[in-house]
């Protein structure tokens, strides 16, 4: 079994590298523990709304915690989430529903907008959550999580499982889902943030691309 949350999470959250700062961003420091336990949190939110082993979550979200929440919350259960660009249009997210066969949608409270005229038709589209205040009767994403425990089991992933999509930027036609492995994501930090960058426990990494950008996730 290999599930990318252990090597990227969950072996982090002991009681010495634990309390090390894990993520920043404009609204604070939040710690490996602390952030594990957002990941669980929402991990059992994704499952109780349906989300099953294989199946994508859409994610369309700005850069906060409860973006590494929802993307590590989703692998840690074997589903695969599928960050996009916010920056693009309604059309291109109803493209990217229907060709993902999104199962979940999270997204943003500023973007739901775009999405919402394209709501209607999608088939595979069972449950939108909203990262903000609840809009239209959906869930809001922070009143689901603090209705759930910490604590959620590792799904039997293997290596060569998908762990996560990312769309082209379709320059030569309509973009495509390219499918990343969860075994991608490690090999990424050790040759390139070990082997390159040279980077250690005693380093912060700012990070000029967004979340969403394949660069800002490390591939």
């Amino acid at each position: 079994m290999y599930n990318a949350t252990n090597h990227f999470i969950d072996r982090h959250t002991g009681k010495t590298s634990g309390v090390r700062v894990a993520y920043t961003d404009h609204a604070g420091d939040w710690t490996y523990q602390e952030l594990a336990a957002m990941v669980n949190q929402a991990g059992n939110v994704l499952s109780n709304l349906g989300l099953k082993a294989e199946q994508r979550v859409l994610m369309c979200m700005t850069d906060s915690v409860w973006f590494p929440a929802v993307f590590w919350g989703a692998i840690k259960i074997g589903a695969v989430p599928v960050p996009v660009n916010t920056m693009l249009t309604g059309a291109d997210y109803a493209y990217m529903l229907h060709d993902s066969y999104a199962r979940v949608l999270v997204v943003s409270e500023s973007l739901y907008p775009k999405f919402a005229p394209h709501i209607d038709g999608q088939s595979s589209l069972g449950e939108i959550v909203i990262d903000g205040s609840s809009i239209d009767g959906r869930h809001s994403l922070s009143v689901l999580m603090e209705s759930f425990e910490a604590e959620l089991p590792t799904a039997p992933t293997k290596r060569e499982n998908s762990a996560f999509w990312l769309y082209t930027s379709g320059s030569t036609g309509q973009p495509k889902g390219v499918v990343h492995r969860h075994s991608d994501l490690a090999q990424t930090a050790r040759l390139y943030g070990d082997g390159i960058l040279k980077l250690d426990q005693s380093d912060v990494v700012f990070s000029a691309a967004k979340l969403f950008f394949a660069y800002g996730l490390g591939n």
